[in-house]
């Protein structure tokens, strides 16, 4: 919160580009030689090793990628906000993020952003604006300041073994935990998963959806009361009677391998099957998904607005638009995320590539995914974690 209030606290002003986007071999021919410190989450083995890969691909064009490995993406967002209170609006530290929701609205707000470039990039002309979340970013205007590169869903994944008709909604979830006490929970807010449990649960229990697409302003109380009093209830019957909740995702699964729980959410429609993969989970889990639908979101890569090497970010960003890099992000054994390109946009060849791509034994196929609900304004997932906090957070 605090980061938010000083980046909009400051005037945004417009970065020029060192080279025209649009002018794409101008931008390959500056690029060459550039060296891209990406600033990208590094809680992962398997999203490290993609990043590898993407860095093998750029160096083929003369670029070198260095991955900068974040525990949260803020980290990245302080440096730059750091640079430009001390007039290091030049030759920054920072030449990509991996971000988007409330960093990447609080650094469009503040001018932190070099842009428009997105829509420029060759591959944009395969990216699905129509039908999948990649113009907007948690309700705020991407405008050609960021790039997407993956998709997200929520789902939810279950032991069939143990648990073969699993619940759908919220409160089919309640009234599941009631008779099944200790054997749900979810990560403590402010995590990421955690956070994006009760956006999901607020969205299904608020009478009007749409109010959480503005602001979080003076009716907040009144539009998430629901939320607290649904919580109220369900808490007491989480693992470990609610005193207690696993911090991350995986640990999460981990609960899951040993027996503890029954249920977990996870962003990742393939993520089940890379850890039923990698002996993580049992070969009996399955993922689902709520009956009304569910959170989805992209993830983007923006460039700062004093980055040293924009030429080579472009790049890079560009790449991972790339059929071939969009193929192996999907692939279960890699990282299993959605792509965020139109099929029917693609080459033949391309096409065929995707639809014979096994997305594994626990991943839903695209269809059974569902409708897909938009993020709220990204203050409402501030807030909303530090209520809980407040009202039910327990010390690590």
């Amino acid at each position: 919160m605090r980061l938010a209030l000083a980046l909009t606290a400051l005037l945004a002003f417009p970065a020029l580009a060192d080279t025209d986007p649009a002018d794409w071999p101008a931008v390959e021919a500056a690029a060459e030689g550039q060296t891209v410190y990406w600033h990208a989450w590094g809680g992962s083995t398997a999203t490290n090793d993609f990043i590898g890969w993407i860095g093998d691909r750029a160096a083929q064009k003369g670029v070198t990628l260095k991955h900068v490995k974040l525990a949260d993406t803020a980290d990245a967002v302080g440096a730059v906000l750091a640079e430009r209170q001390t007039g290091w609006d030049t030759d920054g530290s920072v030449d990509l993020i991996w971000i988007n929701g409330a960093n990447f609205a609080s650094m469009k707000e503040a001018g932190l952003l070099f842009g428009p470039f997105a829509e420029s990039l060759p591959n944009w002309r395969f990216v699905d604006t129509e039908g999948k979340t990649v113009t907007t970013d948690f309700t705020v205007p991407t405008e050609g300041y960021e790039s997407p590169w993956a998709m997200a869903q929520v789902v939810f994944v279950h032991d069939a073994a143990r648990l073969s008709d699993p619940p759908r909604s919220a409160e089919a979830l309640l009234d599941w935990a009631r008779a099944n006490p200790g054997r749900f929970t979810y990560p403590q807010p402010p995590d990421f998963l955690g956070t994006t449990f009760l956006k999901q649960t607020l969205i299904e229990l608020v009478p009007d959806p749409a109010v959480l697409a503005d602001p979080a302003a003076g009716d907040y109380d009144e539009v998430t009361a629901p939320l607290w009093e649904y919580l109220d209830e369900l808490t007491p019957l989480l693992w470990r009677d609610g005193r207690a909740y696993p911090d991350s995702g995986p640990r999460q699964f981990q609960l899951m391998n040993d027996g503890e729980v029954d249920l977990a959410i996870s962003f990742s429609p393939g993520e089940a099957t890379a850890a039923i993969a990698n002996f993580e989970l049992p070969q009996t889990v399955r993922t689902y998904v709520l009956d009304g639908g569910t959170l989805g979101n992209a993830s983007f890569v923006a460039i700062p607005y004093n980055s040293s090497a924009k030429e080579g970010a472009m790049v890079v960003a560009d790449i991972l638009l790339s059929p071939a890099a969009q193929l192996r992000a999907q692939m279960p054994d890699v990282l299993g995320y959605g792509t965020v390109l139109d099929m029917e946009r693609l080459p033949r060849e391309d096409r065929a590539a995707f639809e014979a791509l096994d997305l594994g034994i626990a991943t839903l196929s695209p269809d059974d995914l569902g409708p897909t609900l938009p993020e709220p304004h990204p203050s409402w997932a501030v807030r909303l974690a530090d209520d809980w906090i407040r009202r039910y957070g327990v010390a690590q």
